[in-house]
């Protein structure tokens, strides 16, 4: 990351880590763990902004984080994560700073440097949005807003909205569409009126090709069903003025491409977020970010949960080999969070040559996937307990409701809790199937409430716990060019649908071509 520092696995403490393995690693048990040690829950579990974790339920103890604390210094983690937040050009196969942080930073705290500038034009942008944002709001006639966006410029504000509908303006629906499919844009049209209708185009470039077919259907839609002004109803959230325009659109908010569209729900792209929940709303996930950031930046590597996170992935995809992570928030609110956080860690992470280019004798990130937890109880859960495979799981549950429903929450946290436990501890089965091996791991994430500032700090913790293990494995986490390939094909691809043309084509996809065309 940055080409500062040493990879993880030349580093001398890596030898340790592997003597340390093969010794007590491999054959760990929790339950010997909690009985041997009585303080383990307080030894392994901490407070941090807006949020509480327990690690205790995790396959370490004290030596295991002391030698990946001690990896993690030799390998520059603290000179990498200072580099970040000084705006060093650490994207290096792109040649961009990574200054997501900075959105964040308020207005009260400008830095020093070379960043005032950037995080000047931060304000006058996020000024300028939010008072956007305020209009709307106050604007009754706009009861619809359809967000058109993919990836990054999708998935953030749509699980931030849902997340804090609690927090939303009554009489605003909110849309997205991302998928190219236009099964789901024509499904969203249906409902809608025209004149209470506000669209969103959110395209850094406003080129990406999924996004512009759906922009440029959702206008002619809004034309043939009587709509006769654009610039009131379509708003762009792109670096590219000078298209919008000629798309017929006048409001626009931008961002740098310092930026990262898995990061970017905290810039111009967060707008859906700010139609949502307000000015103050914004402010308030924004300013629980930045308290995660200004924990990430400043606290001792022991005590600093992005960091402890980050290293324990580091444990388990390169020791233990686990290969996926699954996440379970018990809150229905957070149904979009376990997709969220696919992008942000395999987006970033999944990299198989380090930031000179060299191939990697590792495994990096695995595979993230999840459902709101009783959900998943009814779904997959049997594979954590009794399946072949070990999957380190991350409960996620709130202590305050944000309803007034008697007796479902107190089931729900005790749903979360028996689950956690019963990973851990397991049942002994001599006929077999009701043998829970238990020694499954577990992390246990608690929220007060699920309000802006602790989503907040949950996205920028999650943010820089990938950063921690990207900085070990030595990649860059903040290019994704293996999104790419893919885009350049289809783009040859879709006229030779119209015209049959199979020449050049690897025989599967000739066939392909063929059988599609023909339906």
């Amino acid at each position: 990351m940055g080409g500062a520092g040493i990879r993880c696995d030349r580093t001398a403490g890596w030898g340790a880590l592997l003597s340390h393995y093969d010794e007590s690693g491999i054959g760990f048990d929790l339950r010997r763990a909690f009985a041997e040690q009585p303080g383990r829950f307080e030894a392994l579990s901490q407070e941090a902004p807006h949020l509480f974790a327990d690690l205790s339920k995790n396959l370490i103890d004290s030596r295991t984080e002391a030698l990946l604390q001690a990896v993690a210094r030799e390998s520059g983690l603290e000179a990498r994560r200072d580099a970040m937040f000084a705006g060093a050009h650490i994207n290096t196969t792109e040649d961009r700073a990574v200054l997501h942080t900075l959105l964040r930073r308020p207005a009260s705290a400008p830095p020093a440097g070379p960043q005032q500038a950037a995080f000047d034009e931060v304000h006058s942008t996020l000024d300028a949005m939010l008072a956007f944002a305020e209009r709307v709001r106050g604007d009754a006639t706009i009861t619809d807003v359809v967000n058109i966006g993919i990836g990054g410029s999708d998935l953030g504000p749509q699980m931030v909205v849902l997340a804090l509908a609690e927090f939303a303006a009554p009489g605003k629906r909110f849309h997205f569409v991302s998928n190219v499919d236009g099964h789901e844009l024509a499904g969203i049209l249906r409902g809608l009126a025209p004149e209470h209708t506000l669209f969103l185009v959110a395209s850094k470039t406003f080129t990406t090709a999924e996004t512009m077919a759906n922009a440029q259907s959702a206008r002619r839609w809004f034309e043939q069903s009587g709509g006769s002004d654009v610039a009131r109803h379509f708003a762009a959230l792109t670096s590219n003025v000078d298209a919008a325009k000629a798309f017929g659109i006048e409001t626009t908010f931008g961002f740098r491409d310092w930026v990262g569209g898995r990061y970017s729900l905290w810039s111009a792209i967060g707008l859906p977020i700010a139609l949502a929940l307000g000015a103050d709303g914004f402010r308030r996930l924004l300013a629980g970010a930045h308290a995660m950031d200004e924990h990430f930046r400043t606290a001792p590597l022991a005590r600093n949960l992005p960091v402890r996170l980050g290293l324990l992935d580091v444990w388990y995809r390169n020791f233990h080999r686990f290969t996926t992570r699954s996440i379970a928030p018990y809150h229905s609110a957070l149904k979009r969070l376990p997709a969220y956080l696919q992008q942000l860690e395999m987006e970033s992470n999944g990299k198989q040559v380090d930031a000179s280019g060299q191939l990697l004798t590792f495994g990096t990130a695995p595979v993230l996937w999840g459902e709101p937890g009783t959900n998943g109880q009814h779904a997959y859960f049997q594979m954590l307990h009794q399946g072949t495979d070990v999957t380190p799981l991350e409960f996620i549950a709130v202590r305050e409701p944000s309803h007034d429903l008697p007796g479902h929450h107190p089931k729900l946290l005790a749903n979360a809790l028996a689950q956690a436990q019963a990973l851990m501890v397991g049942q002994a089965d001599a006929g077999g199937h009701r043998n829970f091996p238990g020694n499954r791991p577990s992390t246990f994430f608690v929220f007060e409430r699920l309000t802006p500032e602790a989503l907040g700090a949950f996205i920028a913790m999650y943010e820089h716990r990938v950063f921690t293990s990207g900085a070990l494995w030595d990649i860059n986490s903040f290019d994704q060019w293996g999104a790419e390939l893919g885009k350049v094909l289809a783009r040859d691809l879709e006229p030779r649908l119209a015209s049959g043309d199979a020449s050049r084509l690897d025989g599967s996809t000739a066939g392909l071509l063929q059988r599609l065309r023909s339906i």
